[in-house]
């Protein structure tokens, strides 16, 4: 996934927490993709705050 792609408020929001990072890193395209569709429907900052600080917790198994 190219992160161009990326919400930049999603990326801003990463870009300060450290463990959702290294965990969006480790997701295949297929989940990135599913994530950055969840992460358009996020208008706030603190709302996309919310969501990356729980990153961590979500599961994204698509299976």
């Amino acid at each position: 996934m190219n992160p161009k792609d990326l919400p930049i408020n999603f990326v801003m929001a990463l870009a300060q927490n450290e463990t959702a990072l290294k965990e969006f890193q480790n997701l295949s395209d297929e989940q990135k993709s599913a994530v950055a569709d969840r992460t358009r429907q996020i208008s706030s900052k603190r709302e996309m705050k919310s969501f990356v600080d729980k990153f961590p917790d979500i599961n994204f198994n698509l299976e």
